[in-house]
């Protein structure tokens, strides 16, 4: 009998098999967030020719867990498919979050911080360097690198940027801006006037620049105040040698590089 269940599980895994919708559970590691598309043409095109890419599953316990396949299998549900084909794998935890976010990519299902954000999870969760994780995608490292800085930025800023249809390169040159506070002042601007990439790299150029001369003009103050301490300081100790009796003054002495401050203490003589 134990022969019998090894023979017919070998048989099941990388075959293609039928299995009831009802028996099929979601993949916890999709990676995609959202299924907000019209997956109706794609269930109109399954009930006239059937699922012509089998769905990718695993065995867990009595039931099946999707590996890849989420569109294909909620579009048959909605043509009213009770069973649809499958492929059984025999995959480990880390192996499907691979294969469904892998599947994803390849077939571009995933905006650009959905991907990102699969990438973060497989090197926290499953121990991978980028370098694991860019060899599993194929991409080179720096791609991955680059994909990750986009979780740098607030949710609020990744969910405007995707309800406005905003590109990756408009969010790559938002992260050059280190405040999110200023971030999304600029995004907003860039989602009102309808900015391109180009139009908004030079809006956001401006406002760095407009950031480096308040922040010079800052510096300037201070050193200017600091002065004007100094020089009160100096007419202070002027004035109190004079309440005591001492002949004392000072002049301003100003040119193009510096300003001079001269005090001039008579010394008393001894008769």
């Amino acid at each position: 009998m134990s022969g019998f269940l090894s023979f017919t599980k070998e048989k099941l895994i990388n075959k293609v098999i039928e299995i009831n919708v009802a028996d099929i559970i979601p993949n916890p590691h999709q990676p995609r967030s959202s299924f907000n598309d019209d997956i109706t043409a794609l269930a109109e095109s399954i009930a006239q020719n059937g699922i012509l890419q089998p769905i990718s599953v695993r065995k867990k316990g009595s039931r099946y867990e999707l590996i890849a396949g989420e569109r294909r299998l909620r579009a048959a549900k909605m043509c009213g498919m009770e069973v649809v084909p499958c492929i059984v794998h025999e995959v480990s935890d880390r192996h499907s979050a691979i294969l469904a976010l892998v599947e994803n990519i390849q077939r571009q299902d995933l905006n650009f911080f959905e991907e990102a954000a699969a990438i973060e999870r497989l090197i926290s969760h499953y121990g991978m360097t980028q370098e694991d994780a860019a060899a599993k995608l194929g991409r080179a490292q720096s791609t991955v690198a680059n994909k990750l800085r986009l979780l740098r930025l607030t949710e609020k800023e990744r969910q405007l940027i995707t309800d406005h249809g905003l590109t990756e390169r408009h969010a790559r040159s938002l992260l050059r801006i280190g405040s999110a506070e200023d971030r999304l002042f600029i995004l907003q601007k860039i989602i009102k006037n309808n900015l391109n990439v180009e139009r908004s790299e030079h809006l956001i150029d401006e406002f760095i620049g407009s950031q480096h001369d308040k922040a010079s003009y800052k510096k300037r103050s201070i050193v200017f105040q600091n002065v004007k301490m100094f020089v009160n300081t100096i007419n202070r100790a002027v004035e109190t040698m004079q309440a005591a009796g001492i002949s004392a003054d000072s002049r301003k002495i100003q040119s193009e590089d510096y300003i001079e401050y001269r005090v001039r203490i008579s010394i008393q003589k001894k008769v």
